[in-house]
């Protein structure tokens, strides 16, 4: 698999933009969906991380804003709706959304196409960043790591699906 940027037209929108919010409704819903699928499998969650995969998607692709309101609103409504992830954990988990939003809109600004080497980068950023903030809240190395030790699967599906989708969905 060829780790080179393909070019792709990305996106940084605005909050006064109405495609910003329908955009995040969008992966909103696919955060929705694929955690419940991924429930299905024993420990799908903790193995899969679904709940932050179309917010890396939505963040490389259409920027910072529909990724921030991917990552923050999807937790919520998922717990509220179906009472997973736990309300304890919804701080961590929007936390490492947030992060994640964030690292992939700068790839995305930085690579000016999406590159699976700027996906790994974005995943690996957030879950570094993410597991020491963890640490620090908790007093946990073992939560820390937990997303390592169980999650690796999900991580690099996270950068593998990603990178597919970025440049075989959304092609020019």
């Amino acid at each position: 698999m060829e780790s080179n940027a393909t070019t792709i037209r990305l996106y940084s929108l605005g909050w006064r933009e109405m495609r910003t919010y329908l955009f995040a409704l969008l992966f909103i819903a696919g955060n929705i969906v694929l955690p419940q699928l991924c429930h299905l499998i024993p420990q799908g969650g903790l193995m899969l991380l679904p709940i932050y995969f179309f917010t890396l998607i939505a963040a490389y692709k259409f920027g910072f804003r529909v990724g921030l309101l991917t990552a923050v609103l999807s937790p919520l409504i998922n717990s509220a709706l179906f009472g997973m992830p736990a309300a304890a954990a919804l701080p961590i988990i929007t936390i490492k959304g947030v992060l994640l939003a964030g690292a992939a809109a700068w790839m995305a600004s930085k690579s000016k196409g999406a590159s699976l080497l700027a996906l790994i980068a974005a995943v690996l950023g957030y879950q570094l960043a993410g597991g020491a903030i963890e640490w620090a809240m908790t007093g946990s190395i073992a939560s820390a790591l937990q997303d390592w030790k169980l999650g690796w699967p999900g991580m690099m599906l996270q950068a593998v699906a990603g990178w597919l989708i970025l440049n075989h969905l959304f092609k020019k």
